[in-house]
């Protein structure tokens, strides 16, 4: 299993970014897929789930109306669309799954929000 972030950089507050994150080494069509994020002296927080039929959504309270996950099962991609990014937004973010008992991480990608 390999999960390959991509997308992060620099942005001023009010921008946007989309995160991608390639996946390959499993059936990508048939798992949940998450981003998560962590702040430095923060845990690790739970961003983003997206169903594998479907395609139910979940957000953290924090995000809701700002970002959009998405996938493409025909590409094994994942997205987060990051809209109206914040200076709390500032972090490293992973993408993830779980392919029981294991979970698999991406490397991560660092999004910074300032001015």
């Amino acid at each position: 299993v390999q999960l390959v972030e991509s997308g992060g950089g620099l942005v001023q507050p009010g921008g946007s970014l989309r995160l991608s994150c390639a996946a390959s080494g499993f059936a990508f069509n048939i798992y949940n897929m998450n981003w998560y994020r962590q702040a430095p002296g923060k845990e690790r927080e739970l961003v983003a789930t997206i169903g594998s039929i479907g395609g139910t959504t979940t957000y953290v309270d924090s995000v809701k109306g700002r970002f959009i996950i998405s996938r493409d099962n025909a590409k094994n991609t994942v997205y987060l669309q990051m809209n109206s990014l914040k200076p709390e937004d500032t972090a490293v973010y992973y993408c993830h799954t779980r392919r029981s008992p294991r979970d698999y991480w991406g490397q991560g990608t660092q999004v910074t929000v300032s001015s």
